[in-house]
């Protein structure tokens, strides 16, 4: 297992990142937070977990080993796979989900695309045992993503090269989409919405 990746970033795009590993270039999937965290030319280290499938290898990306290991811990539930867990900590803090898990906060769990009503009640039960309790005072569940997509946005698209004032324009072209979202803003798709509104403009 790939336990971590270090190196330069040497590209960046909407769901992933390069990282220069002793001069081989390893793509590695990962959220919105992650990537806005990241720049090209910098160095980075990045949790991972390898993802085997009979066609494929998907090494996934996180900020920290509690990220990963919450990914790792989420797809233990049934019907979770890697791009739901990962999705799922798109959304959420590993702490907010652990909070939301803990109090049966079913509504933090169905602002996760594709986790409906009754799947957020399965994997409550499924997970309750397996995720453990917070472990500190992080905000509620969504609470810190709906107040900062703004900044989460305009960070993951200076990240992928824009001038500040490209970002700014993006983000503001964007917000009505926000703003007609039930619930807590998927930085995902508007970060993919923000990049159309670009390149039509270029």
């Amino acid at each position: 297992m790939i336990a971590f990746v270090s190196g330069p970033v040497a590209a960046l795009a909407p769901d992933a990142a390069v990282v220069e590993v002793g001069g081989v270039g390893m793509a590695v999937q990962c959220t919105p937070n992650t990537l806005s965290g990241l720049r090209v030319g910098r160095q980075t280290r990045l949790a991972t977990s390898l993802v085997v499938r009979e066609d494929s290898l998907t090494l996934y990306g996180f900020a920290d080993d509690d990220e990963r290991q919450t990914f790792e811990l989420l797809q233990t539930a049934s019907g979770v796979g890697p791009r739901l867990a990962q999705a799922m900590l798109a959304v959420h803090a590993p702490d907010a989900l652990r909070r939301a898990v803990s109090t049966g906060d079913e509504k933090a769990l169905t602002a996760v695309p594709g986790i409906g009503k009754k799947g957020a009640q399965k994997l409550l039960l499924e997970l309750k045992d397996r995720l453990g309790a917070p472990l500190g005072t992080a905000p509620a569940a969504g609470a810190q993503a709906t107040a900062s997509w703004r900044e989460q946005l305009h960070e993951a698209l200076i990240g992928l090269g824009y001038a500040s004032r490209e970002a700014d324009d993006a983000v503001t072209a964007v917000t009505p989409q926000a703003e007609a979202t039930e619930g807590v803003p998927q930085i995902g798709p508007l970060l993919k919405a923000a990049l159309q509104t670009l390149n039509r403009t270029r």
